[in-house]
């Protein structure tokens, strides 16, 4: 099997490099090889193998993120003084699958306006459908048949669901105004906006389905593939260009995090392409490191010029984040408490099989966005011209998505008192289409020179992001409060309202009783809501755009000014999408494919 942790003293030389083994990445490596086994393909990865108990079993997915975790690579931002001077975060797949190996696995599509919105040859909704259509095999109800039958991922309801707490979720959406559909991530624009049965990437027996195990492993398992090689462990430094600028090489070295001897900088010829996939975060530091960026940046980084190109590295977007727990009257068999509150051995869970394993506590999606016309002028002058330019005209574009979450999110000690008796929920709330950019660039030549990150959540200057935010707290919290399982806000983890306000968090011991009115806030409630995003906004791990179409490469992924470099990951959208961001991973690897296999001429 090609999986090495040393480059081979005979791969000197091959004709496709891939630089990052994660959700496109090894899906890239997986078809070009599937189109020509003879074509000589070398995937070089920063992390190890995915082959850990917390990737394998969807219900430790939060393992994968937190700090210690050899799963995930942590970028940490400088203090953002719109974040209360915070330093923010934020996880990325460093592990073979990347991503996908990691994250929420939670199944949703953009929206066709998002594809659309974007007027690029090759990327509208209805020419990008095939490549949404051929990476899945879809186990929900296909009313208009958008969705593929024979796919490597399979897309479910995987082992196990909360069912009351699904079922009171959808009903209280409902009261509050929104429809219930079979499937919102269609490109029906008429059915974009609303609720449904979450779908997951988790098989119907409980399998995580990233990339990894999906495209790569069974190909270099199968010993029919002998020319495609995965070398792990593996940072890549920097792309090598001839003097006509055509991408002819990889200088490469061992993670340091893996390795305790000193490493040597390594090269690695390519012979026809080198393809970019180490993510919106991971990707424009070898760009700048190669030559390629803003003169600026590039200067005072002691970095020669090689392509003046200033959108590397710039218009970083992430949807962000707010998570916001509830006391239940839910029982322990309906919750992750179990696992997350330390009350039941995760081996003893392995060795009994049990259903939990295949879960990923979210058992509802939503894309929601203001019912009428008195909500957005509530937010304020500035809202309401950036929905009037931006969202009114455009049916199928949410402000926002929502998830219940049958676990407390966060550190317990922040629950004063939790035993056996207390099973929490919460409810996941991001922004997907925010106004706010940040940034992601090297400060000096070497790998381990620090990166200036910062996210710029909340920086857009008319402060309609922290709008939108105010907007998703109030309307969250009334459909929570419709749901017969509510016993109240954790107070720790919510927006401190003063004792007087009747907006103020309470804890209960019985269901609300009869018509449930919504809650009135004063100004001095919102200024407090808006203080508390401030401070708890986070990363939803869908970094994107920071290489975009149009701005550092072309839609066919070629990176301007140079031959034989391309990019496919997230860093190339134009935009943003109201999507958890791990399919349009998937179908950016499609087509990027696509592409590179038909410039080959091997169809």
């Amino acid at each position: 099997m090609g999986l090495y942790t040393e480059l081979p003293e005979f791969l000197t030389e091959v004709d496709i490099i891939i630089a990052g083994g994660g959700t496109a990445g090894c899906l890239v490596a997986a078809r070009l090889a599937d189109a020509d086994p003879n074509l000589s393909i070398l995937v070089i990865e920063g992390g190890s193998n995915n082959d850990l108990p917390t990737i394998a079993y969807p219900l430790f997915f939060v393992q994968n993120v937190v700090p210690g975790s050899k799963a995930a690579i942590f970028y940490q931002t400088a203090p953002e003084n719109q974040l209360d001077d915070r330093q923010v975060i934020v996880p990325a797949g460093g592990v073979l699958g990347g991503g996908s190996s990691i994250n929420l696995m939670m199944y949703t599509r953009a929206q066709r306006s998002d594809f659309d919105a974007w007027g690029l040859p090759g990327w509208s909704a209805d020419e990008m459908l095939p490549y949404l259509k051929k990476l899945e095999t879809y186990h929900g109800v296909d009313g208009n048949g958008t969705h593929g039958d024979d796919g490597p991922i399979n897309v479910s309801t995987s082992t196990f669901t909360s069912t009351r707490l699904q079922n009171q979720f959808l009903s209280a959406v409902e009261k509050v105004g929104w429809p219930v559909h079979d499937d919102i991530q269609n490109l029906d624009s008429s059915n974009g906006i609303g609720a449904q049965r979450a779908l997951r990437y988790i098989s119907p027996d409980g399998a995580r389905q990233d990339t990894a195990n999906r495209y790569l492993h069974p190909r270099l398992q199968s010993g029919t593939y002998p020319n495609l090689h995965v070398l792990l462990e593996t940072s890549v430094i920097r792309v090598l260009f001839d003097n006509s600028k055509r991408a002819s090489a990889v200088e490469f070295t061992r993670n340091p995090l893996y390795h305790d001897s000193p490493s040597r900088t390594l090269t690695v010829k390519a012979r026809r392409t080198i393809v970019l996939s180490s993510g919106a975060l991971g990707t424009p530091p070898i760009l700048e490191r190669s030559g390629i960026g803003s003169p600026e940046i590039l200067t005072g980084a002691n970095v020669e010029v090689v392509v003046p190109l200033p959108g590397v590295g710039s218009g970083y977007e992430d949807h962000q984040l707010c998570v916001y727990p509830y006391h239940s009257s839910l029982s322990p068999s309906e919750t992750a408490d179990s696992v997350a509150l330390g009350r039941v051995d995760p081996v003893t869970l392995i060795q009994n099989n049990d259903p939990l394993l295949g879960w990923n506590t979210m058992d509802v999606t939503c894309k929601l966005r203001p019912l009428s016309d008195k909500d957005i002028t509530a937010l304020g002058s500035a809202f309401e011209a950036a929905w009037k330019k931006d969202f009114a005209h455009i049916p199928d574009k949410p402000l926002a998505m929502m998830a219940p979450v049958a676990v407390f999110p966060h550190n317990p000690e922040l629950v004063a008192e939790f035993g056996p008796d207390k099973q929490y929920f919460s409810v996941s709330c991001f922004t997907v289409h925010p106004y706010s950019r940040g940034h992601v660039h090297i400060t000096g030549p070497q790998i381990t020179s620090p990166l200036d990150f910062k996210t710029g959540f909340l920086n857009d200057q008319n402060n309609v992001d922290i709008k939108m935010h105010v907007w998703l707290y109030k309307t969250q919290r009334e459909i929570v409060r419709k749901m017969g399982v509510y016993r109240g806000e954790v107070a720790a983890s919510h927006p401190p309202f003063p004792p007087t306000s009747k907006a103020r968090v309470v804890e209960l011991n019985a269901e609300l009783d009869g018509h449930v009115h919504p809650i009135e806030y004063t100004p001095s409630d919102d200024a407090i809501i808006e203080q508390w995003v401030r401070q708890n906004v986070g990363t939803t791990w869908h970094s994107l755009g920071t290489c975009k179409i149009g701005s550092v490469v072309d839609e066919n992924l070629n990176v301007y000014g140079t031959t034989g470099l391309k990019i496919a990951d997230l860093s190339v959208l134009p935009g943003n999408v109201a999507a958890n961001t791990n399919n349009m991973a998937l179908a950016v690897g499609e087509k990027a494919a696509d592409i590179i296999i038909r410039e080959l001429g091997l169809y």
